[in-house]
């Protein structure tokens, strides 16, 4: 089995920190998409409250599964990381996912964590699709 790295220019240039925003694993056409936080294209953490930068990990999400021909109606799984401190917070996740995905939505898993990469970052999402 092959695999194609995806490294849109329309993320943050993670090969700097020695990992990929995504792979297509050719054979079953799956694309497992690095965490994402709410960075810019520069790395610049983008909103500083839970609902916020839900959407904004979301969307970085989604520029990833686009660079690879995907969309986010392909997804199979999100993870999602959360911090401790936003732990009784939660509802503005769902609520967020909701809006994105009004109808199947995806299969997730919600982690609670102490902390993530930068103390400013309060949830990391990761996924999976499989392309058509």
């Amino acid at each position: 089995m092959g695999r194609i790295l995806v490294n849109p220019d329309t993320v943050l240039d993670t090969a700097q920190y020695g990992y990929s925003q995504g792979c297509i694993a050719t054979g079953a056409r799956r694309v497992i998409v690095s965490g994402q936080a709410a960075v810019d294209v520069h790395g610049r953490t983008v909103d500083t409250g839970l609902q916020g930068q839900t959407e904004a990990a979301l969307a970085n999400v989604e520029r990833v599964l686009a660079a690879a021909g995907g969309t986010m109606d392909q997804l199979v799984l999100l993870r999602l990381y959360l911090c401790e401190t936003v732990r009784e917070d939660v509802g503005q996740v769902a609520g967020e996912l909701h809006r994105r995905f009004p109808a199947n939505p995806p299969p997730s898993s919600w982690i609670v964590v102490a902390g993530l990469a930068l103390p400013e970052w309060l949830i990391l999402i990761e996924a999976e699709a499989v392309l058509d």
